[in-house]
């Protein structure tokens, strides 16, 4: 895989993501810092509590097509910029994971909408913002940006993450 996450502007050099820093042994396909073969996205927290921050550039297997960046790639670097946000804001707020549990949220519901098309041969830039938080459910306003433009932006509801007997 040629794709690159890396560090956004504005973030320290040599800073650990939100990523390496709350889910290390994660293997989601999006922003696991386990899985060799994803996307290994990378967010990051500036300190003034500004919104969390990420930057995404596509491989040539993202294409959709037609040129441009897959809808559901998309959408998966979308969720997984606003677990991080989300994630961090359940740390910085006590609400950290169960212990053996990964995660303390997961997606109940993210809707997308796709506003232009996003370039395939660009980085792009991953903004999110937690917009309403409870113990047991976090919303997060997430938006993929190039140019100056939105590309696509969604809302994500995360709820708290209780393990159940199968």
């Amino acid at each position: 895989m040629t794709s690159t996450s890396t560090s956004a502007p504005g973030s320290p050099a040599g800073d650990p993501s939100l990523q390496d820093r709350y889910f290390p042994g994660l293997p989601c396909f999006g922003c696991g810092p386990a899985n060799p073969r994803g996307l290994r996205l990378r967010s990051f927290a500036p300190d003034d509590g500004g919104p969390v921050v990420a930057t995404f550039t596509p491989s040539p297997e993202h294409d959709n097509g037609l040129g441009f960046l897959n809808g559901g790639i998309i959408a998966t670097v979308l969720d997984c910029h606003s677990a991080a946000a989300v994630t961090h804001a359940a740390h910085e707020r006590g609400w950290p994971a169960d212990p053996g549990v990964p995660l303390p949220y997961v997606t109940a519901g993210l809707d997308v909408r796709y506003r232009r098309p996003a370039p395939l041969a660009a980085t792009v830039g991953l903004v999110a913002e937690v917009r309403d938080a409870s113990y047991d459910a976090i919303t997060a306003h997430v938006r993929l940006e190039h140019d100056g433009k939105v590309r696509a932006e969604a809302e994500a509801t995360w709820r708290r993450w209780r393990p159940r007997p199968s």
